[in-house]
């Protein structure tokens, strides 16, 4: 009896697999922003299949039989928004610098999962992690890729830094506790061969771009904020090492000296660059060079300094000074033709409130297409995914969010994201 039957369920078995495979999720899309061009199109499906993007066409097609429809006729769908800069395993609090004694690298990573979740939530599907304690932006990397976690894919940085530098993370504690936590500081270096082991062991780790300090910071606790920390030898030194294992250098940088010394060397980018002057945004030009502005991280700063004992007072001077004046750099930038790919610096202001950075930018003078392109196509590019992210095309990883209404009319509805599918697989609907 088994026998005679095999044939006919081994041609339901196939049948059923077949109508499985053939299963497609539609999304009909009131107005889309491809991250291609300059205007956006309407009444248009875009066609999913797994976790990629086969199809994108005019009018609202009709499902076949196991096709899934998701109605977004009445919002604007754009690619996966990317954000070149965030810190995800931390969150600014007038707390921030005492949680590392009290803080392991597990407290860190649980408290993180929250952070990360509301970046995708948010409309984040990609994020470029600029470095974190513990390694932590590697592990939460594996865990994003492996599905463990709700959160954006993740690429990952790792730092090279100087000694008393921005990212010596030592500075202002007492001799004792300096000399017992030198050892554990593997990301500083000094001079070229140091640098060398530096970078080959931040590639050795897994890092997807190397970052350096090229200039003081602001929330670290030092005195200057904007000083040089390396030289253009020492810069190069990263840059020609981090080439040979097919890695980009992004540097943190807020002093004009600093800045110019890393262009020269070829950074990729840029990122802050609050004192940018006309020979650095000459020399941008000319070499291509990105620019990550931050400008959540500066208003966030400027705004929190006023507020007595958020920030140590070796911070909050540097907060009132240098915050207040990202905006202003960045409408220079643009206006000049620098290229520009966005970054919150979130971690800094709260995760999951990236998207406040589009309005910053479209105040300062840049029109919503070409805010909603730094933070698709352009910031695809920079980190070395185009061909993968970045906007909606076949064969690109589905990645898609949606806000209801017209963006490009209202760009304050960057916040009232209603749909989230990142890989083929929905987050957030309406």
């Amino acid at each position: 009896m088994f026998s005679r039957r095999t044939p006919q369920l081994a041609a339901l078995l196939l049948t059923l697999t077949g109508a499985l495979a053939s299963a497609r999720t539609l999304l009909h899309c009131g107005t889309l922003i491809d991250g291609l061009g300059d205007a956006p199109r309407t009444t248009m499906t875009v066609i999913v299949d797994g976790e990629k993007i086969v199809g994108v066409q005019a009018g609202y097609l009709e499902p076949a039989a196991n096709d899934q429809v998701i109605d977004l006729k009445s919002a604007t769908v754009t690619p996966g928004w990317i954000d070149c800069h965030v810190h995800i395993s931390s969150e600014q609090s007038p707390q921030r610098y005492t949680d590392g004694f009290y803080m392991n690298p597990a407290d860190y990573a649980l408290r993180a999962t929250g952070y990360a979740k509301k970046t995708l939530l948010a409309g984040f599907t990609t994020v470029r992690d600029a470095g974190s304690a513990h390694g932590l932006n590697l592990s939460f990397r594996k865990a994003a890729a492996a599905g463990w976690i709700e959160s954006p894919r993740i690429y990952a940085a790792g730092g090279v830094a100087t000694t008393g530098g921005h990212g010596d993370g030592t500075n202002g504690y007492n001799d004792l506790l300096q000399e017992a936590l030198a050892s554990k500081q593997t990301n500083i270096a000094n001079g070229p061969d140091d640098i060398r082991r530096v970078v080959r062991q931040r590639y050795k780790d897994g890092a997807d771009v190397i970052k350096i300090a090229a200039t003081g910071g602001v929330l670290s606790l030092a005195k200057s904020g904007d000083a040089p920390l390396f030289t253009v030898d020492e810069i190069k030194t990263v840059v020609e090492t981090a080439r040979d294992y097919g890695l980009k250098v992004m540097a943190h940088a807020h002093g004009n000296e600093g800045m110019k010394r890393a262009v020269l060397a070829g950074v990729a980018s840029i990122e802050h660059g609050t004192y940018m002057g006309d020979e650095v945004i000459a020399l941008m030009k000319e070499r291509g060079t990105y620019y990550v502005p931050t400008i959540s991280a500066g208003r966030f700063v400027a705004e929190k300094s006023k507020t007595e004992g958020y920030f140590p007072a070796i911070v909050r001077v540097k907060a009132a000074t240098i915050g207040p004046l990202i905006q202003a750099t960045f409408q220079r930038a643009y206006a000049a033709g620098v290229k520009i790919a966005f970054g919150t610096d979130q971690g800094v202001a709260p995760h999951g409130d990236n998207a406040q950075e589009f309005v910053f930018m479209v105040e300062a003078g840049m029109p919503p297409m070409a805010a909603f392109k730094s933070a698709t196509i352009e910031a695809a590019k920079l980190i070395g995914a185009e061909k993968e992210l970045g906007s909606i095309e076949p064969g690109k990883f589905a990645d898609l969010v949606a806000v209801p209404g017209d963006v490009l009319a209202d760009i304050k509805l960057v916040s009232k994201v209603s749909f989230v599918m990142k890989g083929g697989t929905v987050y957030r609907q309406p």
